[in-house]
């Protein structure tokens, strides 16, 4: 096998990687949303236990991202290539802790009735998940498209956290009472609204893939 072969066939296990990783945080996502809904502790659980496997398969990609850069020496849009999926992973890591973070407050303590009282959060939820899943499939295909109209759509999960405050708001002036579960409802959002940035910065990324550039800026 040539170089370049040799070359291409890690950066198709690269890509693999990516999707496999991909896919674990989509699925910690969407098991969080279920866990928040039913206050499923074992499902809560199952989740921040599943954020080592995210874990893994993070180092599993950065250690072949080294090897690539060591081993073969690329240049030009070869090292954009290897240096771009080294920035999406640490992004994708983020997305599963926020997924953990997000579990560990679910089984915190059960406040059923303030969530339910909470719209917005699943929504919010659901728009976050979206973005992640299109903002990888627009990394691993090179979509630059996609990936500016991802980018769009975070002002749509920035709204729902602004209704999500809005509501939480009227529950701290009806009653004292929950005064811990609001922060902890607060800190939620937060998170799924953190999720939603990750998911921009993957695109973002993606857009340096090919140009060299991000938000107009020449880096490489």
């Amino acid at each position: 096998m040539t170089a370049r072969l040799s070359f291409e066939h890690e950066l198709q296990l690269l890509r693999e990687n990516l999707i496999e990783m991909g896919q674990l945080i989509e699925a910690a996502i969407e098991k969080t949303l279920l866990a928040f809904e039913t206050q499923d502790e074992v499902l809560a659980n199952e989740i921040i236990q599943g954020d080592r496997n995210i874990n893994d398969i993070e180092k599993t990609i950065e250690a072949r991202c080294l090897s690539l850069i060591l081993k073969q020496q690329p240049v030009a849009r070869d090292l954009r290539i290897v240096t771009t999926a080294l920035k999406v992973v640490t992004d994708m890591e983020r997305i599963g802790d926020h997924a953990a973070d997000i579990a560990e407050l679910t089984i915190r303590e059960k406040r059923v009735h303030v969530f339910n009282l909470v719209k917005h959060i699943p929504e919010m939820g659901m728009v976050a998940k979206s973005m992640v899943h299109d903002a990888v499939h627009a990394f691993t295909t090179i979509s630059i498209e996609e990936a500016r109209e991802i980018i769009d759509r975070d002002d749509v999960v920035d709204d729902l956290f602004d209704k999500v405050k809005e509501e939480v708001a009227v529950l701290l002036r009806t009653s004292n009472e929950h005064v811990d579960q609001c922060v902890d409802i607060l800190m939620i959002a937060k998170y799924f609204e953190r999720i939603g940035d990750h998911a921009v910065n993957i695109c973002e990324w993606t857009e340096f893939h090919e140009t060299g550039s991000v938000n107009n800026i020449r880096i490489l």
